[in-house]
């Protein structure tokens, strides 16, 4: 597979995502959200700051999705191995990070508030270390293609 065509799928598969993503915070969150209320309507002063704080929390993730559309894009131009490409995998551990940081305290504030349930806590921390994991592997892959765009500047020297 060339790096043009590479590029292209990894756009493809990035759009989709942003797609997803939009149709998951926007129309099914709220939906079970109202879903939730109509069943058990002691829980409708909940609604809004759980969907606020849902919402506050996908924004990381479009950040994400910013960056590997830039990756992509340097993909195409057969420039995989560059220090943009690794500073981009630096940004995305540190919003994956930051997400999971965010996340964990959301949910202990609306524990403290009384607006959330430690089951929901005990399900978070599957969220937590999934984020936890992906700012890891971005980080690791980082700091490889900064190596890797070293290695090739200073091949690009020798004669």
């Amino acid at each position: 597979m060339n790096q043009l065509r590479l590029s292209k799928w990894l756009k493809i598969i990035v759009g989709g995502t942003a797609i997803c993503g939009s149709v998951i915070y926007f129309y099914v969150i709220p939906f079970w959200g109202k879903d939730i209320i109509n069943s058990n309507p002691e829980f409708a002063l909940w609604y809004v700051p759980w969907l606020i704080f849902i919402w506050i929390t996908s924004l990381p993730c479009y950040a994400v999705l910013i960056c590997g559309w830039k990756i992509a894009n340097e993909i195409g131009k057969d420039n995989s191995f560059c220090r943009k490409n690794a500073n981009l995998l630096k940004f995305i551990s540190i919003l994956a990070a930051s997400d999971s940081v965010i996340f964990f305290t959301g949910n202990i504030i609306l524990l403290l508030l009384n607006m959330n349930h430690p089951g929901i806590i005990l399900l978070g921390f599957f969220i937590v270390f999934g984020g936890i994991g992906v700012a890891v592997t971005a980080a690791a892959l980082s700091h490889l293609i900064y190596k890797a765009a070293q290695i090739r500047e200073e091949n690009e020297l020798t004669i």
